[in-house]
């Protein structure tokens, strides 16, 4: 069985288009892989849904996935799914899962105030992994947090190539950095894979100047762990974007899929 999942692409896996951020370091660290992107337009977008409702979606919508594409390894490149259903995703899977966590610990590490601010969707800020993130590598600093579903709504529409009024995310980042304490915030916890993607946008708006950090490196050197020996293309086919609802939205993101290395879009 391991021979016949040593052919396969990795499989990235987000409710849209975030997990793109994902992508990247991890063609840096392993540029020969094929990749199949799939995003879950249908049930786009997962920061306002219930963690029920995540839990009894996801695993379901992966084994049918894994099963047209025959991954050697998924990626779950979506920090909701990923708090919520990781385990009933690697319990329903014979295959490598990698998550996406929020990377709490390196901000605690590089943050000078002791304050650090973590931005992610609603439905991520309001997980107890969080707060055992918090507790284990950030228990001497001020851990503020910010929801929000907007900024997920703006990176797809930087990707579709929308122009967004630049106010937008000023008024998004007010509701970290106005929080008691928020003034002293140095690092950036950007813990939704979308958030990376309209970095720029957010680093121009910030009330004074902050590091943004994200668990996209990391995860790309787990990625090259967990496949390491296994033999792969002499280069890399074109990869294949796939999504649960393929309509005018999801047909206006071809541009920046194919420029990311993913010129096919089919839907699933």
């Amino acid at each position: 069985m391991r021979d016949a999942m040593n052919a396969g692409p990795v499989l990235f896996f987000d409710s849209g288009v975030g997990g793109l951020s994902i992508v990247a370091p991890a063609r840096n660290a392993l540029p020969n892989a094929p990749f199949v992107y799939a995003a879950d337009s249908a049930g786009f977008p997962y920061g306002i849904k219930g963690a029920n409702e995540i839990a009894a979606r996801v695993p379901a919508l992966l084994g049918r996935l894994a099963e047209r594409y025959r991954p050697r390894l998924i990626v779950i490149a979506c920090n909701t799914a990923s708090t919520i259903a990781l385990p009933a995703i690697r319990a329903a899977l014979d295959l490598p899962v990698v998550g996406t966590v929020p990377a709490i610990k390196p901000a605690a590490a590089l943050s000078r105030t002791r304050v650090v601010g973590v931005l992610g969707t609603e439905a991520t800020v309001a997980q107890r992994y969080v707060d055992d993130l918090s507790r284990a590598h950030a228990g001497d600093c001020l851990v503020l947090r910010h929801g929000s579903a907007e900024l997920v709504e703006l990176a797809e529409a930087k990707l579709r190539g929308a122009a967004v009024d630049p106010a937008r995310y000023r008024a998004v980042l007010d509701g970290l950095f106005g929080q008691p304490g928020g003034e002293r915030i140095d690092v950036v916890v950007n813990a939704c894979t979308h958030f990376p993607l309209v970095e720029a946008e957010l680093a121009a708006a910030v009330p004074h100047p902050v590091r943004f950090v994200d668990g996209g490196e990391g995860i790309a050197r787990r990625i090259a762990q967990l496949t390491a020996g296994e033999t792969w293309p002499g280069r890399a086919p074109p990869g294949v974007a796939v999504f649960t609802r393929l309509g005018e939205a999801e047909r206006a993101l071809a541009p920046a899929l194919a420029a990311r290395g993913f010129p096919a879009i089919e839907a699933l």
